[in-house]
C-alpha cells in the first residue's frame, strides 16, 4: 500500500453480473476461439494444484513462531525463496529495517478493593505440541502500545467504540483518570485505546469475551474452534488510519539510509498503555466493578453480572518495551507478461504470523505457494500470461502491513507506471469467500440499493456461486458444500 496511493483491488477474473454461462463455453470478453483457448488453459491450471502439497506447506511454514525478527521468519522467507527458485521462478528478497516493540515488562493487578494479579499467560496444551513453543513465543501484547505505569479506577467500556462512550456519558459515568476494560470486537482493536485516550483514559485493558470469542459461539479451542478462557488475542494497536508500515519512516521506503523520525516525534503510537488479557484473567477484574448495570447490549456471557463501574475497583497497569529495529524478508516474484508487459498484476498475502499462524496467514500463504507453482508448471507447457504477474510474500503483515508498505513506498513510482491490480488473500476457510476492496467496486452495483445479490463467476468455472455487493465494495460467497 503506498500512501495516497489506491492499488484497486479487483477479482482474478472480472465479476460476470447479468451475463449466464452459455452451453458453448462463451466468455464475455473472449471470441469463440480465445474462450475455447482459456479453458483448455484453466484446465490445465484445475488439474495441477495438490491439497497433500499445501498440506506439506502448511506443516512446515506453521512448525515453530515466526514473527518479525525471529529466527524462524526469516528461515521461513528463504525457504519461500528456495521454493520459487527451485520451480523456475525469477525470485528475490528485499530486506527492509523497521521499528518493532516486543514486550519488556507487564504487570497487570486489582488492588482495590482485594488483591489479584492475572496471569498473563496462555498455559500449553497437551494435544498441541506447538503450544508448548512457550521459549519461541512473544509474550501476549498489543504492539506499539505507548510505556507507561498508571494506577487508577476501572471502567468498563463495553467494545470501547465512540457511541460506548455516549452511553457512558448518558449513565454519568466518565473515564476520565480511568483506565478502561474493553471486549474486542466491533471495530479494529486500535480504535479502542485512541478512542479513550481522547476521552481522557490513562490506560486501556482489552480482553476476549466468551460472547464473541469463546463458548457463546462453539466448543472453545481443543475441543472446538472457539478461544479458550487462558487465550489472548495478541494483535497491533498502531494508529494506521494516520499511516500504516514503519512508524519511524512515514512516505519513504525504510531501506539503508532513510530519513528516520526520533521515536518521540511517531504519531501512529497510542497515547496510553495498552494490554490484551484473556476471559479468564478478565473475569476477577470485571466482578469487582460496581456501578449502574451495564446496558443489556453490553453482557457478555461470562458468568457474573456485568456493571460498569467505576466504584471502588482500582488497577494497576504497567507495559514497556524494547523498541528495537528489526529486519523484514520480503519474497518476491516476476512472471513477465507476454503482451502487457507494463502492466502489473500483483498478487500478495503475508508470511509473518503473531506465533504459530497456521489458519493466519499460512492457510492463506500455502494457497499462493501453490497457485505460483501451478503457472511455473504452465509456463514449462508453453502459456505465458499476458501482463506481468507479480507474486509478494510480505513480512511485518502482522504489527502494522510493514512489508507491504515499505515495498510499495520504494518502488512507488514503478507502482504508479505499471500497477493495475493488486490481489491479496489472508486467510482460507470454509464456507463463505469474503472479499473487501477499493470502491471502484461500487460500480459493480446497479443500484442505489443498500444490498444487491447478483450471480458471478470465478475465472470460468462452475458451478455459480450466490454473491452481495455493498456499496462499500464489501463481498461474500456462499460457496456450494
Amino acid at each position: 500500500m503506498v500512501r495516497n496511493f489506491v492499488l484497486v483491488f479487483m477479482l482474478l477474473s472480472a465479476l460476470c453480473t447479468s451475463a449466464t454461462l452459455a452451453d458453448d463455453q462463451s466468455l464475455l470478453g473472449y471470441s469463440a476461439e480465445g474462450a475455447r483457448i482459456e479453458h483448455d488453459w484453466e484446465g490445465k491450471f484445475r488439474a495441477i494444484p495438490s491439497p497433500d502439497n499445501q498440506r506439506d506447506y502448511m506443516k512446515r511454514l506453521s512448525a515453530h513462531p515466526h514473527h518479525v525478527g525471529s529466527p524462524y521468519d526469516k528461515d521461513n522467507a528463504e525457504w519461500l525463496l528456495g521454493k520459487m527458485k527451485e520451480w523456475g521462478l525469477d525470485a528475490h528478497i528485499e530486506n527492509f529495517e523497521v521499528l518493532f516493540p516486543t514486550p519488556k515488562e507487564r504487570v497487570l493487578e486489582l488492588v482495590e478493593p482485594a488483591k489479584f494479579k492475572p496471569s498473563l499467560h496462555e498455559p500449553p496444551i497437551e494435544v498441541d505440541p506447538t503450544s508448548n513453543q512457550q521459549a519461541d513465543q512473544l509474550p501476549t501484547y498489543n504492539a506499539y502500545s505507548a510505556d507507561g505505569d498508571v494506577t487508577a479506577p476501572l471502567v468498563y467500556v463495553n467494545y470501547g467504540v465512540p457511541e460506548d462512550y455516549e452511553k457512558l456519558e448518558r449513565l454519568g459515568v466518565s473515564v476520565n483518570g480511568a483506565i478502561v476494560i474493553a471486549r474486542y470486537g466491533e471495530s479494529w482493536r486500535g480504535i479502542k485505546p485512541k478512542v479513550a485516550a481522547e476521552h481522557g483514559a490513562v490506560g486501556c485493558i482489552i480482553y476476549s469475551d466468551p460472547h464473541d470469542d469463546g463458548y457463546f459461539e462453539d466448543n472453545v479451542f481443543p475441543e472446538g474452534p472457539m478461544r479458550n478462557k487462558n487465550g489472548v488475542q495478541r494483535g497491533s494497536v498502531m494508529d494506521m488510519p494516520t499511516y500504516p508500515g514503519d512508524p519511524l519512516t512515514p512516505g519513504v521506503g525504510s531501506v539503508a539510509g532513510a530519513k528516520r523520525l526520533n521515536l518521540k516525534d511517531v504519531t501512529t503510537l497510542t497515547k496510553i498503555p495498552v494490554l490484551p488479557i484473556s476471559s479468564g484473567d478478565a473475569q476477577p477484574l470485571l466482578s469487582a466493578l460496581k456501578g449502574p448495570m451495564a446496558p443489556e447490549s453490553w453482557r457478555g456471557s461470562l458468568a457474573m453480572t456485568y456493571h460498569v463501574g467505576p466504584g471502588s475497583a482500582k488497577v494497576h497497569l504497567v507495559v514497556k518495551s524494547n523498541w528495537d529495529m528489526k529486519r523484514l524478508y520480503d519474497v518476491i516474484v516476476k512472471i513477465p507478461g507476454s503482451v502487457y508487459p507494463d502492466e502489473w498484476i500483483v498478487r500478495g498475502n503475508h508470511h509473518d504470523a503473531w506465533v504459530n499462524g497456521a489458519e493466519d496467514p499460512i492457510a492463506g500463504t500455502v494457497a499462493e505457494l501453490e497457485e505460483a507453482r501451478s503457472f511455473a508448471e504452465l509456463l514449462k507447457q508453453g502459456w505465458k500470461p499476458k501482463r506481468t504477474i507479480i507474486y509478494c510474500l510480505w513480512d511485518g503483515e502482522e504489527p502494522g502491513l510493514l512489508g507491504s508498505t515499505e515495498w510499495a513506498e520504494t518502488h512507488a513510482d514503478e507502482l504508479r507506471q505499471h500497477a493495475a491490480v493488486y490481489i491479496n488473500t489472508d486467510g482460507n476457510g470454509r464456507g463463505f469467500l469474503e472479499v473487501n476492496g477499493s470502491h471502484t467496486l461500487e460500480k459493480s452495483s446497479k443500484s442505489d440499493d443498500d444490498r444487491k445479490e447478483i450471480n458471478v463467476l470465478i475465472s470460468g468455472s462452475r458451478p455459480w456461486v450466490q454473491a452481495r455487493i455493498t456499496p462499500f465494495s464489501s463481498i461474500t460467497w456462499e460457496l456450494p458444500q
